[in-house]
């Protein structure tokens, strides 16, 4: 991380803003000169969200399509059920986590644990389901309980990730496309029953088939998929370009170095739990993909979660991550609405080769 996101004086700097924000008004979180997130603090003390969004929906809407992310502070959500409620409220049913990437429980309908993940481990920075071609529109993050140190959500926004990788990179993942594989009933990672939600093999074909991923059965319990995606996408509301892909996520560079040199020695490149490659099957270098991991540093904004925070963003416009952290941590999860990449995909005809 550049020396900006990592000093004190990052989060000081937010602190103060938090107190300068008056009650009932709308401020920006002046981390840099970042819009996200819009500050939105309740004008009493136990003031229930729910009721004011219900009361400033439109105002909610303008708001995040204006900067991507609205953090709710001071008010009282009351729990798993409540804040269920209060995520139907804003965008109707609440979307299933299906072609999981990882661990979640899900406490009520609708509403996740988030992302089970090794607490002194980092979760780098992703556009919900941006390795599949269906994502969630809006994601709402809701704190039941900080931890007692770290474990922030770091947010970026995507357009200006997009816009800090160089035209040479960036263009020719566009052009190519990120294929992700993965292999499932090998021991490592999840098993494809919990990816897929489902013991019965038909089921997992059949959604295969619907969301043009290649299934390939080598045996009764292993499987391998392949499936070819957007690298960057157009918002269908602003028109701006975002990046909007999971290659740096997936890819085997983001592992450690002692557990990646195990698994090399253990599976070929194909034969991996997961890794990416360019649409054309040919590999991505570790230095292009510590470019845009850059890019995402260099827009990093993140605040220390209070109990009852709630955090909305738009999952098309803002990635998120997780900070490493100590203690119990609660933060519950809940996605709205539902996006495809026929509805906003990007080509470039590159002399990489057109994009299919």
């Amino acid at each position: 991380m550049s020396r900006t996101d990592h000093t004190p004086e990052n989060i000081t700097r937010i602190n103060r803003a938090d107190r300068k924000v008056q009650r009932g008004r709308l401020e920006t979180m002046p981390a840099s000169d970042k819009k996200l997130p819009l500050v939105i603090q309740a004008k009493q003390p136990q003031e229930p969200l729910l009721t004011w969004i219900l009361a400033n929906h439109v105002q909610v809407e303008k708001s995040l399509q204006e900067h991507g992310g609205i953090l709710f502070r001071g008010f009282t959500v009351g729990g798993l059920e409540p804040f269920g409620t209060l995520a139907e409220s804003v965008g109707g049913k609440l979307e299933k986590y299906t072609y999981r990437s990882t661990p979640r429980t899900e406490l009520r309908s609708g509403v996740y644990t988030s992302t089970e993940y090794p607490a002194d481990k980092v979760i780098p920075f992703h556009n919900e389901n941006s390795y599949s071609n269906s994502w969630p529109r809006k994601i709402f993050f809701y704190c039941e309980m900080p931890s007692s140190e770290g474990g922030e959500t770091p947010i970026a926004d995507s357009h200006l990730v997009y816009n800090r990788i160089p035209a040479e990179v960036r263009d020719k993942f566009i052009a190519k496309k990120v294929m992700y594989v993965r292999n499932y009933g090998e021991g490592v990672d999840l098993p494809w029953q919990e990816v897929f939600q489902t013991s019965d093999r038909s089921v997992v074909d059949a959604f295969c088939h619907e969301h043009h991923i290649i299934a390939e059965w080598k045996d009764a319990q292993r499987l391998r998929t392949r499936q070819i995606c957007q690298a960057a996408i157009y918002h269908p509301e602003t028109g701006k370009p975002m990046w909007f892909n999971q290659a740096h996520l997936f890819h085997i560079s983001s592992l450690e170095a002692e557990v990646r040199e195990a698994l090399l020695e253990a599976f070929s490149d194909e034969d991996l739990p997961r890794n990416t490659f360019f649409g054309d099957g040919s590999r991505i270098s570790t230095e292009e993909l510590d470019v845009i991991r850059e890019a995402y540093r260099a827009e990093e904004v993140f605040f220390g979660w209070q109990k009852e925070d709630v955090l909305l963003v738009d999952n098309l416009a803002v990635a998120h991550s997780r900070k490493a952290f100590k203690g119990e941590r609660k933060i519950r999860v809940a996605m709205i609405g539902n996006c495809e990449s026929s509805t906003c995909s990007m080509q470039l005809p590159l002399r990489y080769g057109t994009a299919q």
